[in-house]
């Protein structure tokens, strides 16, 4: 390392770690990063099990939306790089994308390796080093300490940018081990909560016993003025899948506030009322039930059993028709964080300054699922992950180059 050229410690092998470190390297500073686990990005590998929904395609403003109370903290992320930013960063190391039916962007890949080799190969081009099965044990003396297989290390960079992640997947990495060590330096935190997670709600044995793992295609899910269109799954405790987690933060504070959650079901949502009651009536009147409902709407013996919930099922078609179009169940919670896909709380937003910076210890820089915000599946996650990283680059890259201004200047005085 030249003597002029600043050492930078990245915590945290994640999307949003790995992306800082790419952007400081690009930009000539020395940077190492460190890792607890044996390997990096175990959750975005994970992620990629799924297709690897890197981002959307929808508009800004929809975009933005996505991201609830922190929508006009994640804004400026977005501002540096956008969906479209990281379109082109994937397509640069020859990871071609596609827009699929739904908006969603992904890989033509359709999995997480490809990209993550390329990208692993371009740090390491820049002069990135990785440290692996190293883990960061807080501050002692103003020194970052790392427990390492070679014992423990302690390092004095010029600054430190953690990107450790939140609290949810905890066998990939992300465990919330260290905020206690954030707290002792003063800096302000919000309890995990678990986000994009199943909602509990208390099935018959029946319906537990015989259609737990059957999918839900093509419904639509409301909960109080909102309406998600897309997918769930019948779990054991109750609806997990795309739709729900879209859901799932709602469910979560009014479960906590009310202690239930009423949503609303629609099993045809491409079918209008009066259609799909024509459509039964015009059922022979001999047919049993299950044929009819089979015939008329197309629902599966898992969708047919999911209306019993709600007791007898009615036989007059304009009764059955407003079931199966607004079945209404209770949720009464969700998931826990070990059971869910993300994390809210963390470093609280008043802890750290426009360039992500932590007030109470400066020269240190947060990024990704370590900060108090959530948003959905669907791209996302991941682009504010990415995007965090950016920001949180630039923001270091700003203060240290005001620190050697500083430094400079006092010199010269």
């Amino acid at each position: 390392m030249r003597a002029d050229t600043p050492q930078i410690v990245v915590i945290g092998a994640g999307p949003a770690g790995l992306m800082a470190a790419e952007r400081l390297a690009a930009s000539g500073l020395t940077v190492a990063v460190h890792e607890r686990m044996p390997s990096v990005a175990r959750k975005f590998l994970m992620a990629g099990r799924g297709g690897l929904n890197l981002t959307h395609s929808e508009r800004a403003e929809a975009f933005l939306n996505r991201y609830g109370e922190a929508r006009a903290s994640v804004a400026p992320w977005l501002e540096a790089f956008s969906p479209a930013d990281l379109v082109a960063w994937a397509e640069g190391m020859g990871q071609s994308t596609f827009v699929g039916t739904s908006g969603r962007v992904f890989p033509r890949a359709l999995k997480a390796s490809p990209l993550l080799r390329a990208w692993l190969a371009r740090l390491s081009d820049l002069g990135v080093t990785i440290h692996t099965r190293s883990t960061w044990r807080g501050w002692q003396g103003g020194a970052l300490v790392f427990d390492t297989p070679e014992g423990e290390k302690r390092e004095r960079p010029e600054a430190t940018l953690l990107a450790l992640g939140g609290a949810s997947w905890p066998r990939l990495g992300s465990d919330g081990a260290w905020t206690p060590w954030l707290e002792t330096a003063g800096v302000a935190l919000s309890p995990f909560r678990p986000a994009n997670v199943g909602a509990d709600i208390a099935w018959s044995p029946m319906l537990r016993e015989r259609f737990a793992g059957a999918p839900l295609k093509g419904i639509a899910l409301r909960h109080g003025q909102a309406t998600v269109r897309g997918e769930a799954v019948i779990a054991d405790y109750g609806l997990e899948g795309g739709a729900i987690y879209a859901l799932s933060a709602a469910i979560r504070e009014a479960t906590a506030r009310e202690g239930r959650a009423v949503l609303t079901l629609d099993l045809k949502p491409d079918t209008p009322l009066d259609r799909l009651a024509a459509r039964l009536a015009a059922q022979p009147v001999k047919a049993s039930l299950s044929n009819r409902l089979r015939k008329a709407a197309a629902l599966t013996p898992a969708a047919a059993a999911l209306l019993r919930e709600a007791g007898p099922l009615p036989d007059a078609p304009e009764a059955l028709a407003a079931r199966i179009k607004g079945l209404v169940l209770t949720a009464t919670g969700v998931q826990g964080l070990e059971r869910a896909i993300s994390s809210a709380g963390g470093v609280a937003w008043e802890a750290v300054d426009d360039r992500l910076m932590l007030k109470a210890r400066p020269g240190v820089f947060v990024a990704g699922e370590m900060l108090d915000w959530e948003a959905p599946t669907g791209g996302y996650l991941l682009q504010a992950s990415f995007a965090s990283g950016v920001a949180a680059a630039a923001g270091l890259r700003d203060w240290l180059a005001g620190a050697v201004d500083t430094t400079a200047a006092t010199v010269q005085g």
